[in-house]
């Protein structure tokens, strides 16, 4: 492998602000890794090649003559099929979109771009955001880098195999329910879900508006709080975008966790975990308490709903979000003899399974006559979620425990039981029920060899105290983020 390539996001930056090295040097050493690692992997979707390498020749240039440049130009980033990308293919790894290329770029992506970041390409994902392995792209496939046959976690699947195979330092992806944690547990890297309205929604394709939210990917919890710095803040063009400034992250990463309240999930803690999980877990808890923070036990008693009132919000939202896609404005159309024929075939031809799925409960959650038995009740539950946080961030920083039951499961293995597949979110979905920041964090390997990851959560706009804590942890750890042993990427060379 590149020994760019291998480098973090804050070290690429101070090698180029040095001019030790340049833009060109440190995409085209990217753009290797991937020609050499993704026919295996299949991280991408499209690879931007020739437009990532006309911005790195770029920022030399700007460099070069002295002009002021952001904190990460230069540095290479995976982004997510799911923002809107002007004049790019933009799918949401769904048929019905196979040929849509936005007329604007999404507020992040504008803010990647005016931050001098280089965009290499849009990654694989589940289709519109749907799914917790990435099997259910109408596209491709996307491995595990630390075991290729396994799932990587979804629905950012794309961004976090990206990362951890290092054809990439940095990406973006998108948490509905734990769509950048679980995949950032599985593939051993950090993911961050900020808080709700903290990075703009606009220009992301919606699967969900009120649960829906943007973050970071990273190998390192710093690299991670410099992507989210470089994204977050008020945007006009969000209405639930939040007016106040964004805080500041990165800043008091090195303060420690001495005197911090660390809130141990007990619902979290119970039966359903995997040994492995449990006992990386476990060493994590101890590890913080040895660094100085106060381990509490905190109850969130109705979490348990979480999963319930998710599957019935997320769908019946996505079911209003995805009558758009009818065949008339954009997208696929498959001809018919009236209107509705036409609509018809192509939302069949359109959409895969698991979309058909969601909308088909949400439509039938909103319906006349069910919409208070199932929507408003749900709603209601959410409610109690958030009022459960709320009383336990009385008591404590942050809060913890596990990302996932289990670690990376193998292709197919829950694809033929729907439930099975969303309980992989019973512990990440309740943080986006109540719009609160939460991320994780590897913290070992299970006895397969397979990543853990542990998650930290944190009150409304926490996120500078949760990235404190979980740099603390991570200095102490000095987890390895190069899949070794079960990786047949290992020793690849770019």
């Amino acid at each position: 492998m590149s020994e760019l390539a291998g480098r973090s996001a804050a070290e690429l930056a101070a090698l180029l602000a040095g001019g030790e090295v340049s833009a060109r040097e440190v995409t085209q050493a990217h753009l290797g890794r991937i020609r050499a690692t993704d026919e295996r992997v299949g991280a991408f979707l499209r690879v931007l090649d020739a437009d990532a390498l006309a911005h790195a020749d770029d920022i030399d240039r700007r460099r070069a003559a002295g002009e002021a440049l952001g904190p990460l130009a230069g540095v290479p980033l995976a982004l997510k099929d799911i923002l809107c990308t002007k004049g790019v293919e933009t799918t949401c790894a769904s048929k019905i979109l196979e040929t849509f290329r936005p007329p604007y770029d999404a507020t992040v992506v504008r803010r990647l771009r005016d931050a001098d970041v280089v965009v290499l390409g849009k990654t694989n994902m589940d289709e519109f955001a749907m799914g917790s392995s990435t099997e259910n792209s109408a596209f491709q496939r996307t491995a595990n880098p630390w075991d290729l046959g396994r799932v990587p976690g979804g629905s950012s699947g794309g961004s976090s195999a990206a990362v951890a195979a290092f054809q990439a330092p940095l990406a973006i992806g998108t948490d509905t329910g734990g769509s950048i944690r679980q995949p950032a547990a599985f593939c051993g890297v950090v993911g961050v879900k900020p808080t709700y309205g903290l990075v703009s929604r606009y220009g992301l394709i919606a699967f969900a508006s009120s649960l829906d939210q943007v973050g970071p990917f990273a190998r390192t919890v710093t690299d991670a709080a410099l992507l989210l710095g470089a994204i977050a803040g008020h945007d006009p063009l969000d209405s639930t975008s939040i007016p106040e400034a964004a805080p500041d992250v990165v800043g008091g990463l090195e303060r420690g966790v001495e005197g911090l309240r660390v809130g141990v999930v007990r619902e979290f803690m119970a039966e359903g975990m995997d040994p492995g999980v449990r006992a990386r877990v476990d060493e994590a808890l101890s590890r913080l308490e040895k660094l100085g923070a106060t381990l509490v036990d905190v109850s969130l008693p109705n979490a348990g709903y979480g999963i319930a009132a998710y599957y019935l919000i997320a769908p019946s939202e996505a079911s209003s979000n995805l009558s758009r896609y009818d065949g008339v404005r954009y997208g696929l159309r498959v001809p018919g003899e009236t209107t509705e024929e036409m609509m018809a075939r192509t939302r069949d031809a359109g959409f895969g399974p698991e979309v058909k799925r969601r909308i088909m409960i949400g439509t039938y959650a909103l319906s006349a006559g069910y919409y208070d038995a199932y929507y408003a009740q749900a709603q209601r539950v959410r409610t109690l979620i958030i009022r459960d946080f709320d009383q336990a961030y009385a008591q404590c920083d942050v809060l913890v425990g596990p990302t996932t039951p289990s670690t990376a499961f193998g292709f197919g293995d829950k694809t033929d039981d729907p439930l099975a597949m969303y309980l992989n979110d019973v512990y990440t979905v309740p943080s986006n029920l109540a719009g609160a920041p939460a991320m994780s964090l590897p913290v070992g390997l299970d006895e397969q060899g397979l990543p853990v990851g542990l998650q930290i959560m944190a009150p409304i706009l926490g996120e500078a105290v949760m990235l404190r804590a979980a740099r603390a942890l991570e200095a102490d750890l000095a987890f390895d983020p190069a899949p070794r042993g079960t990786n047949a990427l290992e020793g690849v060379q770019a």
